[in-house]
């Protein structure tokens, strides 16, 4: 039965080792996903602020060059700018520094064009425009938000100066810029697809943002404003963008100087590329592992089908010797007993005759025990004594009983037969001889363990004594001395309120 417990155990403790090493692999792969994803969020966040930068830069460098051209546009105009014709006069003398893409223009106090660098230009009043309305109202210079150019369709932002001669408002000089200006930062960035940079006023209105947005866009609720700024000129943040609902982290810096905000900013899953790929690496690695796990448990559960299987087949076998040394032990007692059947018909003394059935009878005693507790290795003293010292006594009756003091020793089944004759030959002696003329009395039988598997046999009565001298010579001492050496002991008979045997024997297992 213990073999049929094992599987489960086995199978039990295998499922358990398993799901460790799978707990573990979760765990680690875990952590190790979460270090990938910090550190792709980390590498964005850090591209997105080095953009940022190179964009504050570039807008610096415009805002300075748009003043400095709308100076020398001032200082070239002289004292009387005039009012506008149907002509408008070429200024490219004033303003020949500037890049290719910017337009200078100057528009009379009505708002009308009087210069321009545009040869395409046509005359236009822009009163309407804030780039002149706020200037017109007092304003010095002004920078306006993104435009859609009334000339080209195109997006534009603008640089104004407030022209003013003999102390009245006399017109206003422009500069401005195309939108797509940023396009060269944006290719120097390298952000990667979805990616954008941008120049936004501190007032939260676009300025100018490449890739170019569907139009103006006002910015001033945005988290950026509303959150960031007021706790730091600098720094990173992850949102949707209000431009187009991507998602992107984006770097952003106040430009020193100016009244822009700088913006560099990479779209989200551009930037999670290489986390994605390690998610990658990680599913199929925990999907090689959950290959080799079940492989493993397959190749676990068919070692313990085999085991099981040669448990089974192992238990068989031990039923079925069990079962054989049962029927052994039975056949065995069934022939004493025919043994002492055929003893019963011999014409024997009567003493002798009962002597042999009493020792025989003994004999039956200890194969009664090894069947009868399917323990083919052990007797118990405690169970075989008593069988083999009670049936001697029925002949007595009641005027003789017994007492028995014994610990429950399990002893060798060679050893049971010895220990079961020298039972019988002692209490035999103390019946014959402790008891005459049908006196009464008691017999006491105690067996106690002692060191190196040895232990003490007492069999006592307080009868009239056993005179050892007279029966020396005896079958029952014979057998007494030859068991006892047997057993590798050594025994003594005292006459101590009736007889005592004493043996030292070795019947342990």
């Amino acid at each position: 039965m213990v073999i049929k417990q094992g599987t489960p155990t086995v199978a039990t403790a295998a499922t358990a080792v398993i799901a460790a090493m799978f707990a573990a692999l979760l765990i680690l792969l875990g952590l190790w996903l979460h270090e990938s994803y910090s550190a792709s969020v980390r590498r964005t966040e850090e591209r997105a602020t080095a953009a940022a930068k190179i964009v504050a830069t570039n807008a610096a460098w415009i805002d300075a060059l748009a003043w400095q051209a709308l100076q020398r546009i001032d200082d070239s105009l002289g004292p009387d700018i005039g009012i506008a014709t149907d002509t408008v006069r070429d200024i490219n003398g004033a303003v020949a520094d500037l890049p290719g893409g910017v337009q200078a223009y100057v528009v009379d106090r009505n708002g009308n064009t009087l210069y321009s660098t545009d040869p395409a230009i046509k005359p236009m009043n822009i009163t309407d425009r804030p780039y002149f309305s706020e200037l017109a109202k007092g304003a010095k210079t002004h920078v306006s938000n993104l435009l859609v150019s009334r000339l080209t369709g195109e997006q534009i932002f603008v640089f104004s100066r407030r022209l003013d001669r003999k102390g009245e408002f006399a017109g206003v000089a422009t500069v401005a810029f195309q939108g797509k200006v940023l396009a060269g930062v944006w290719e120097t960035v390298d952000l990667g697809e979805g990616s954008t940079v941008g120049i936004i006023r501190r007032d939260g209105q676009l300025v100018a943002r490449y890739p170019a947005p569907a139009g103006p866009l006002d910015m001033s609720k945005y988290t950026l404003f509303t959150d960031l700024l007021p706790d730091a000129p600098s720094g990173t943040y992850q949102a949707v963008s209000p431009a187009d609902g991507v998602s992107r982290i984006v770097g952003y810096t106040v430009v020193e100087g100016t009244d822009f905000v700088a913006v560099g900013s990479a779209e989200r899953s551009a930037g999670m590329v290489r986390f994605w790929n390690d998610v990658f690496i990680a599913g199929t690695v925990l999907l090689l592992a959950v290959v080799g796990l079940l492989a493993a448990g397959a190749w676990i559960k068919y070692l313990l089908s085999i085991d099981a299987a040669k448990s089974e087949r192992l238990t068989a076998a031990l039923d079925e010797n069990q079962l054989l040394m049962r029927e052994i032990h039975h056949r065995v007692k069934n022939n004493f007993q025919s043994v002492q059947s055929l003893i019963r018909t011999q014409q024997l003394p009567k003493p002798m005759q009962q002597s042999l059935l009493d020792r025989i009878a003994a004999m039956v005693a200890v194969h009664e025990q090894i069947y009868s507790r399917d323990q083919f290795t052990t007797v118990s003293t405690r169970e075989l004594i008593p069988a083999v010292v009670d049936k001697l006594l029925i002949a007595c009756g009641d005027r003789v009983s017994v007492s028995y003091e014994l610990e429950n020793i399990d002893i060798a089944a060679d050893h049971a037969t010895p220990l079961a004759l020298l039972t019988n030959e002692v209490v035999t002696n103390a019946l014959k001889y402790a008891f005459p003329n049908d006196r009464s009395g008691v017999i006491t039988v105690a067996l106690r363990s002692l060191q190196n598997k040895r232990a003490c046999l007492v069999i006592a009565d307080n009868g009239v004594g056993f005179d050892k001298g007279a029966a020396v010579t005896g079958m029952g001492m014979r057998i007494v001395e030859g068991v006892v050496g047997q057993l590798r002991g050594e025994f003594i008979y005292e006459r101590r309120n009736g007889t005592v045997f004493t043996a030292e024997i070795e019947i342990h297992e």
